[in-house]
């Protein structure tokens, strides 16, 4: 857990620092949203990959590796001189951390009752959240103080000490692999990808994760900037309120979709809400600062249900692909930020009015609405998915049967 909380603050750290790597870099928004992409490329590429490794070889082994791996990029993102250097050190981070999420469900898969599965989801949810929210404000202080490259240095020494602690503390357990059919892990990701209900799943987690890794991940901070005249410190603590939605809510969603044995009400509703906080948040003009932190923490609470998603893709596969079929999930939703991010930055660029501020682009609230209308149909997509998608009632189709 403690890891993927790590992988959040390595997600949003660019949303505290865009000022300083357009100086450095001489780049505009769509640029810095692939450098700032480059993270979820890698990590939504190897979601599949991560999956069916970890149903095979078990996660301990592979999330230590992948922790030196980040602590090894990250001081190369700090020292890099090119955007193209920055992005390919960004893009060894993502690959590295997507071991995270993966490999901690499936720890979740192999020494707890399936009946709690959501819930825990949910905490692992939550660390990742509580993780995002030192990515702000905490992060901010770091980089006002020491600059954004000595602020990596430090991120590559904590990654270290979780290799240490994952490598140590991790029990050695067998996979699931080891005790069910072996088949191969080619076959294990036809089986997952031809079941029409794993990307019903898979749309529904990208459209509730695309306004936390796009909008809060990247672009809020800056939004703020135009739209409330707010500078970085007095934005992070604001667009913080979105991940403690997320950190409350998480686990809140899972315990409750576990508790009523049922997966799709509290995923139609979470995507309602999700859709009408952020339309408000955004194209209601002048709204109070007390409301618009608000608004951030309750569309956190609503998206916070995408870990139902988990839940629900685990149950519509087969036990022996689990991994695998939380892989092609996971993908999707962190496909969500490698897609919506420089989307959003090249929606930013195309309304720009050529406005300039120490030699900076500046952005206004008009182009910022125009980016954001992106993310809309993102959350009507995940609406539409969970109302088709089949309800389980908390146990696995094929155990059923």
């Amino acid at each position: 857990m403690l890891f993927f909380g790590y992988a959040f603050i390595q997600r949003v750290a660019p949303s505290v620092m865009t000022e300083e790597l357009m100086l450095d870099f001489s780049v505009g928004a769509a640029s810095l949203g692939i450098l700032s992409g480059a993270y979820f490329y890698t990590y939504a590429m190897l979601q599949l990959p991560v999956g069916l490794l970890t149903d095979r070889y078990g996660p301990r082994k592979l999330m230590s590796v992948a922790a030196i791996v980040c602590a090894l990029a990250s001081v190369g993102f700090a020292q890099s001189e090119s955007l193209l250097t920055a992005s390919l050190y960004r893009a060894l981070v993502g690959g590295a951390v997507a071991f995270g999420f993966v490999g901690t469900l499936s720890i979740v898969a192999q020494f707890f009752k399936p009946q709690r599965f959501a819930m825990l989801a949910g905490l692992v949810q939550s660390t990742g959240m509580l993780g995002a929210m030192l990515g702000q404000a905490p992060l901010s202080i770091l980089v006002e103080s020491n600059g954004w490259r000595l602020s990596f240095y430090w991120l590559a020494v904590l990654a270290l000490v979780l290799a240490l602690l994952l490598w140590f503390v991790v029990p050695r357990r067998q996979s699931v692999s080891d005790t069910a059919p072996s088949i191969s892990m080619l076959a294990s990701l036809r089986l997952v990808a031809s079941n029409p209900q794993s990307w019903l799943c898979a749309g529904i987690g990208f459209g509730l994760a695309a306004p936390m890794l796009a909008f809060a991940g990247l672009w809020a901070i800056p939004w703020l900037g135009s739209a409330y005249g707010l500078d970085r410190t007095q934005a992070a603590p604001v667009v913080s309120m979105l991940f403690a939605g997320w950190a409350l809510g998480s686990p809140l969603a899972g315990w409750i979709s576990d508790r009523q044995q049922k997966r799709r009400p509290i995923m139609i509703g979470g995507s309602v809400l999700s859709l009408s906080t952020l339309l408000v948040l955004v194209y209601l003009p002048s709204l109070p600062l007390a409301l618009i932190v608000a608004l951030f923490f309750i569309n956190g609470m609503a998206g916070s249900v995408m870990v139902v998603v988990f839940g629900s893709v685990r149950e519509v596969n087969d036990p022996a692909q689990t991994a695998s079929a939380m892989g092609l999930a996971n993908m999707c939703v962190v496909g969500s930020g490698a897609v919506m991010q420089p989307l959003m930055g090249w929606l930013l660029d195309k309304s720009w009015s050529g406005e300039m501020e120490y030699q900076v682009r500046v952005y206004a609230k008009g182009d910022y609405q125009v980016a954001t209308a992106a993310l809309i149909l993102t959350l009507i997509m995940s609406l539409i998915c969970a109302i088709a998608l089949r309800e389980t009632h908390c146990k696995n189709d094929h155990l059923v049967r």
